[in-house]
């Protein structure tokens, strides 16, 4: 399947090795003139892998990503709901030929800043969690990605919009 489609998932079942090594990066470009926003995702070698394109929000509150490969070609897709009466907002990611591959649940933020996103598979089982904390000194905001054992298999680190508005995001392997 695609390596690309949803960030946290793939963190999820990455294999973990003896250090820290960098598996990637993510670079989200500033918003379009049609509302949309396109993320360019990139191996650890720094060939493009592929894209995702968030569009504006529709009529009912909902935000779709389009994820493309390398190539160009439809992957799948991620669709955002509201916030519900508890806070939760769920996506719902769908293979390219649109049949539902899972969900990820994000809930309110917790009392030490920490917003939780639950990730379950197209059956409803529990692949693992991400975990985002709050924004360091330096303006960076770490995920750690735990799998569905509580293991943690990665971490991502959002930096700071650069000058041009684009910000970009790292992606770690985690070993023990």
């Amino acid at each position: 399947m695609k390596n690309f489609i949803i960030s946290a998932l793939m963190l999820i079942t990455i294999t973990s090795t003896a250090y820290s090594q960098t598996y990637g990066t993510s670079t989200t470009r500033s918003t379009d003139i049609f509302g949309n926003r396109t993320t360019t995702h990139r191996n650890s070698n720094g060939y493009n892998s592929g894209t995702s394109t968030t569009g504006s929000t529709d009529i009912f509150g909902n935000r779709t990503t389009t994820h493309r490969n390398a190539n160009g070609y439809n992957s799948g897709t991620s669709t955002t709901g509201q916030t519900d009466i508890f806070g939760n907002r769920t996506t719902t990611h769908r293979n390219s030929n649109g049949y539902n591959s899972g969900t990820s649940t994000t809930g309110s933020i917790d009392v030490f800043g920490n917003r939780k996103t639950t990730h379950r598979n197209s059956n409803g089982y529990n692949l693992g969690t991400s975990t985002t904390g709050q924004t360091d000194v330096f303006g960076n905001r770490t995920t750690t990605h735990r799998n569905a054992n509580g293991r943690i298999t990665g971490t991502s680190t959002t930096g700071q919009k650069d000058v041009f508005g684009n910000t970009k995001t790292t992606y770690k392997k985690s070993g023990w």
